[in-house]
């Protein structure tokens, strides 16, 4: 290891020094534990009695050979301060750990599994150019086999559940919520104790890793949540590792996060490298194709509050491992999750930006909801919720999310958001969801939300399906998957996404009408979505669209199929002098190609 690099915050490859690393006569185990004043390995292979670690190095690091030890045995650094005291920990660099609420480390041979996924590694792209329909999940609950809370099934078994799911639905990208080892299930893992241990609740490391193959040998990436910014405070974790705070700040004004947890200190070198690391061992080991990167706005700045100011440490951070990474990965997608308006944060590391490939689009997502949160009778008063986003829109590369984060916690799912009663909500979501598509900008859709789901997520129940007995869910599913392939096929919809040419305003002044017309442009090809979210039919609505003989529609949300009232699948609109005509049933969409 770079022991310079690694004291700097330049490396990106400590794991491969760090940890438990298994040879054929036996394991080498190291850990990074400057304060401390004695350090003993402690497992099954010596029935859990001190092993004494040497001091290497600078004396910083501590070093056991163990020629007995083999994969799938457990084991923990009994760690003493300078008082003498000592604590036990699992390891920081440790690539398996026990289901909670144990807590040792698990040696992992990390060599034991062969990817056989070549091609899809050398044609995946950060899909700029390209669609972009990633559908969120947290892994013990999309399915379950049981209704018991810890009933999960494991890696390999989702593999065989989940992928037909998603060619069926017109995905082609999936996003999991934290995979790290966690103790907590409420966190959902966005509190780690192992950040480089896939959680022992779904399996193994080899187990994950035919998961992802067997992901990309069916044409789907696989994104995952990582989170750079705070850690778990459980004393068997990273909080005051070598009976100092190692990995976190010394003061509570600064050191802890809103959540109860510890925020990194990214002033450190090591935990910059220990950060890094931890990206790049995902991509590289996982052959993972995208990070989430969560709460980028607080790393951004001072305890996410903008009047705080700017925490340049962490701004410097997320630049040089965003470009470490994409220099080692430049196929990678990297997505920050952050609400702020700091600048910048898609752009080029040399062009002064934070080198994001995407940012999540909170702002679109807030202004959206409410818009549709409101009765049809004030929402020519609020029109203009929905064109403010295309104002700013080119200021970053953004990603139209609608996360785990807006269907729990009271703020009740999105076809529940919709205003009205239970069969009002149907045309609304639907014709929404079609807006969401037509609109610049990646997509993201949580599990769920795609059958019309009533009731809000919890970790420990698996999604309604049930709900697809019934006509008006099924329907609405139908019109997802529909919407999907759609997407899917006409390049129009995410090619220039973030071209200026890419999109244009028909009409966005029909604020007593309630309705929106726009275009989307691609190399070859042009599309017109028009919306009607008043709750009345709007008749002999006129419109104009240059060089165009012909409309011809290839969908609408008030089709019969998905539980609208009109049975014509397909219309074909003609021009006079590049206008068309048509009326538009209450809360309805529609896509049309441009002859």
């Amino acid at each position: 290891m770079d022991f310079y690099g690694f004291y700097t915050g330049k490396i990106f490859d400590a794991y491969q020094y760090l940890g438990a690393h298994w040879e054929q006569n036996g394991v080498i185990f190291r850990v990074f534990a400057p304060g401390a004043s004695k350090v003993s390995l402690i497992g099954e292979f010596s029935q859990w009695q001190e092993y004494h670690m040497n001091q290497i190095h600078d004396g910083h690091f501590w070093e056991c050979w163990v020629d007995h030890a083999n994969p799938g045995m457990m084991y923990k650094y009994r760690i003493y301060d300078n008082a003498g005291q000592a604590f036990d920990h699992c390891d920081p660099y440790g690539f398996g750990m026990e289901l909670r609420p144990n807590s040792a480390s698990i040696i992992r041979d990390m060599n034991d599994y062969q990817f056989k996924d070549s091609k899809w590694m050398s044609q995946r792209s950060d899909c700029i150019q390209q669609p972009l329909n990633i559908y969120e999940v947290h892994f013990g609950s999309f399915r379950k086999p049981s209704e018991l809370a810890d009933d999960w099934y494991n890696y390999e078994e989702m593999a065989d559940i989940l992928i037909p799911y998603l060619k069926e639905s017109g995905y082609n990208y999936l996003e999991i919520m934290p995979l790290n080892e966690y103790p907590c299930d409420e966190s959902w893992g966005y509190q780690s104790t192992g950040f480089f241990s896939p959680t022992s609740r779904y399996g193994t490391a080899s187990q994950f890793k035919k998961f992802v193959d067997t992901c990309h040998r069916n044409n789907i990436g696989v994104i995952m949540d990582f989170i750079p910014v705070h850690f778990a405070v459980d004393d068997y974790g990273l909080a005051n590792f070598d009976g100092t705070a190692l990995y976190e700040y010394p003061h509570d004004a600064v050191g802890v996060s809103e959540w109860g947890s510890c925020n990194f200190m990214h002033s450190r070198g090591e935990v910059r490298s220990f950060l890094q690391s931890v990206a790049n061992y995902w991509l590289t080991e996982f052959h993972i194709d995208g990070l989430r990167m969560d709460a980028i706005s607080r790393a951004i700045y001072w305890q996410g509050t903008p009047e705080r100011g700017v925490n340049m440490n962490a701004v410097e951070f997320l630049k040089y491992m965003n470009s470490g990474l994409k220099e080692r990965h430049p196929s990678v997608l990297l997505a920050a999750e952050d609400s702020t308006s700091y600048p910048g944060v898609t752009k080029k590391v040399w062009d002064g930006g934070l080198g994001f490939d995407y940012k999540w689009n909170m702002g679109w997502m807030n202004d959206t909801l409410n818009y549709f949160r409101t009765a049809p009778e004030y929402r020519s008063e609020n029109y203009h919720k929905l064109t403010f986003s295309m104002m700013y829109y080119y200021d970053d590369k953004f990603l139209l999310p609608l996360s785990h984060d807006e269907v729990v916690h009271g703020k009740a799912t999105i076809i529940q958001k919709m205003h009205g009663d239970y069969e009002d909500k149907f045309p609304q979501a639907r014709a929404f969801y079609m807006y969401m598509y037509a609109h610049p900008g990646k997509k993201l859709n949580f599990m769920g939300n795609e059958i019309g789901q009533f009731r809000e997520w919890d970790e420990k129940r698996e999604q309604d399906w049930l709900l697809l007995d019934y006509p008006l869910h099924r329907s609405f599913h139908q019109f997802m998957t529909d919407l999907n392939h759609l997407y899917m096929k006409h390049p129009a919809l995410s090619e220039k996404d973030y071209a200026t040419d890419g999109f244009q305003w028909i009409d966005c002044h029909q604020e007593a009408r309630c309705i929106y017309a726009f275009e989307r442009v691609s190399t070859n090809e042009r599309i017109v979505a028009i919306f009607n979210f008043s709750n009345v039919e709007q008749k002999d609505y006129t419109f104009k669209v240059t060089n165009a003989k012909k409309l011809q529609r290839i969908l609408s949300s008030n089709q019969s199929v998905y539980g609208g009232k009109e049975k014509r699948k397909t219309i074909e609109l003609k021009s006079e002098n590049n206008e068309f005509t048509l009326s538009l049933a209450p809360y309805c969409a529609e896509y049309y190609l441009v002859k």
